[in-house]
């Protein structure tokens, strides 16, 4: 069975449509319960399969700002 191509998902979809849309090309968002817009279903699938950003070590960095030896006296 051949790899196939993955492809971009409904936020990616929007997001690349609204950047069309600021650069001039005459488009208009659908409305909610129009033909051919997204419906309810289609968010909540997207949802399910959406990606959870990557955790980030910035509290430890906060903390280090006071330095080594004051933060370890506290233990």
């Amino acid at each position: 069975m051949p790899a196939t191509k993955k492809r971009p998902g409904l936020y990616a979809n929007i997001h690349a449509k609204q950047e069309r849309i600021k650069k001039g090309s005459g488009e208009k968002m659908r409305k909610p319960g129009a033909k051919g817009a997204p419906t309810a279903e289609s968010f909540a699938k997207s949802e399910k399969t959406a990606k959870k950003p990557p955790r980030t070590k910035t509290h430890r960095r906060t903390r280090h700002k006071r330095g080594k030896a004051r933060h370890r006296a506290g233990r």
